[in-house]
């Protein structure tokens, strides 16, 4: 009899975990698909070719904001150049969090990204940040994010 028992919480085990984890993952961790940062979202679309350029300067802060109401959290930099000190829009927390280099203030980085008014101030929204001999690769030539890379499949 307790043979059964153990074949049956292995059962058991074996088809309600995938979905207990799926579940966990979806409200344990607020994940809602791309948390509101994919290219069709208004958000999304403020990244634009035609105002690319690269910047260079040291990194003041490195912060978490939400940028449109309905969204997950993104990670922010603003960055401290020659002429200027503007905001630079990286990508969702989940996806800068999990990456190798890590951004921290006092850093020299130099970033490529298109220059978009957020809140009524010059930003730009990130593409490539350079620290050093690493590179930060957010997004493709044709402005499509990295964290998105799976739905092109």
């Amino acid at each position: 009899m307790k043979k059964n028992a153990n074949i049956l919480t292995a059962v058991i085990s074996i088809l309600i975990l995938p979905f207990a984890a799926e579940s966990f993952a979806q409200k344990g961790m607020g994940w809602k698909g791309s948390g509101g940062w994919g290219m069709g979202t208004a958000y999304g679309k403020m990244y634009n070719l035609s105002t690319v350029e690269t910047i260079s300067g040291e990194v003041v802060s490195v912060d978490k904001i939400t940028p449109a109401k309905g969204m997950s959290y993104g990670i922010h930099m603003t960055v401290k150049t020659d002429k200027e000190t503007i905001s630079v829009h990286m990508g969702p927390g989940w996806f800068i969090e999990n990456q190798d280099i890590k951004i921290e203030p006092k850093d020299k980085v130099e970033v490529k990204g298109s220059r978009i008014t957020f809140e009524s101030k010059p930003a730009l929204v990130a593409a490539e940040v350079k620290k050093g001999d690493e590179i930060l690769k957010l997004r493709d030539d044709n402005g499509f994010p990295a964290w998105s890379g799976w739905r092109r499949r």
